[in-house]
Formats: C-alpha cells, sequence, structure tokens
C-alpha cells in the first residue's frame, strides 16, 4: 500500500478525516459529483492471524461500484505491482453495513496463489 502520508496528498481525493492510519474520504474526479463516491481506507487494521492488513472499502448511495471504479480507486491506494483482493465471505461471516459497498484487501507480504 502507497505511504498514508502520500495518499493523502493525493489530487484524486477530497479528504473528510485522515488521522491515525485511518482514512475517509470521496473520489475527486471530473466525471463524478464531489460527494458521489465514499471510500474509507485502513492502514492499521489486523488480521485473524494477528497479522497486519491493508483495507479500503468503496461506496455509492444507490449502487456497486464498478470495476472501472474500483480499479482506479487501487490505483490510488496501491502500487501497480501490488495484488488486492476482493471476495465473497462465508454468508455466516458476512458484514453488510451498506448494501452498495465494497472493499478490496491486502496482507503484506502475502501474496495470492493464482490457481487458473
Amino acid at each position: 500500500m502507497r505511504k498514508f502520508d502520500d495518499v493523502i496528498k493525493s489530487p484524486r481525493l477530497t479528504i473528510i478525516h485522515a488521522e491515525g492510519g485511518c482514512l475517509s474520504a470521496y473520489l475527486s474526479h471530473p466525471d463524478y459529483k464531489p460527494t458521489q463516491i465514499a471510500i474509507i481506507a485502513g492502514w492499521n487494521e489486523t488480521a485473524k492471524d494477528g497479522r497486519p492488513l491493508e483495507h479500503v472499502s468503496v461506496s455509492l448511495a444507490r449502487r456497486c461500484p464498478t470495476w472501472d471504479e474500483m480499479s482506479m480507486i487501487k490505483d490510488i491506494f496501491w502500487e501497480d505491482e501490488e495484488e488486492v483482493i476482493q471476495f465473497h465471505p462465508k454468508k455466516s461471516e458476512n458484514i453488510n453495513l451498506h448494501p452498495y459497498c465494497l472493499h478490496m484487501w491486502r496482507k503484506p507480504g502475502w501474496e495470492p496463489e493464482l490457481i487458473w
């Protein structure tokens, strides 16, 4: 993940709150209204196994983000050669606080095995 201090300087974000490795922002892009795409990011989150976890959530009010929107935001937060994942958790472990929110995750040092 790009450094917190570098991301908060991005002209592609309108920062709402940025402190302690957490960020709330809106995407700043000429194709979108100023508050259309909301972003929450965390640099200091912890996975179930206790390892560090990088996380970015992206939401819109009336629909899920598209692949292109997620890719644009991925490029703001991660380097070109860093892989991040989106996945569908078990129904019993799914926490859905917003119906139109998607998440990107990465564990530093972990390389997902692409099996196809």
